[in-house]
């Protein structure tokens, strides 16, 4: 394919990445609900945070899952943003850190740029990777817990939602992961094209996107 060609291909993704993202809206008077019942709205919650709403998010997994497209890699990545950013998001919503948005925002812009640069220049996965995957992690678990913040946590099972939203958002991470794996890494991880016509192209139109939001998030929001 052509540059041309994927340059046309990845214009309608760019178009519809850097809109707006649609905000978290919890119309259930949790006083109503079951124990139960709060815990799946909030595992839910969670999981909607990844995938529709979680753009950011997403284009940071993809960016992970790419370089090295076999599960056994990127679950290591995994393993390390989830504890990191659970880590973060337990002491926000605990009030222990207390993160600006006006600064954490950028910063989870600028880690989506900066997988996405490490995947064009480099042609394998560093052992180092596993450690910026978690500092990464720590900063988008304060983006989670800004989200968690607006929606509130009740207090019939503030602990419990808490768990419920951090396993919603881990369930939306891991299908991305399978969503890649099945579209791509399965047929396509040991073909010789694979860096060539899949890592830099995703990786370039990644790196714009962010590049985009964290110009807006720094002068415009």
């Amino acid at each position: 394919m052509s540059l041309w060609r994927r340059a046309v291909v990845a214009l309608p993704l760019l178009v519809l990445l850097t809109l707006p993202a649609t905000a978290h809206v919890l119309n259930t008077d949790l006083s109503k609900l079951s124990r139960t019942e709060i815990l799946w709205t909030y595992l839910q919650l969670g999981f909607t945070h990844i995938i529709p709403l979680g753009f950011d998010h997403i284009l940071f997994i993809i960016s992970l899952y790419i370089l090295e497209p076999r599960l056994k890699p990127v679950l290591m990545q995994a393993t390390a943003f989830t504890v990191a950013h659970s880590i973060t998001l337990g002491l926000a919503m605990y009030g222990l850190v207390q993160p600006p948005s006006a600064i954490i925002e950028p910063i989870i812009a600028l880690s989506i740029l900066f997988v996405a640069l490490e995947n064009i220049i480099t042609d394998r996965l560093n052992p180092w990777r596993v450690a910026i995957v978690f500092g990464f992690g720590l900063v988008h678990g304060m983006g989670f817990a800004s989200a968690l913040t607006e929606l509130g946590l009740p207090k019939k099972d503030y602990f419990g939602s808490l768990i419920s939203f951090n396993v919603g958002v881990e369930l939306g991470q891991v299908s991305v992961i399978l969503l890649c794996w099945a579209l791509v890494g399965r047929w396509a991880a040991d073909k010789s094209w694979y860096k060539r016509r899949v890592v830099i192209p995703v990786s370039v139109v990644i790196g714009l996107v962010a590049a985009y939001w964290t110009v807006e998030r720094v002068f415009f929001v």
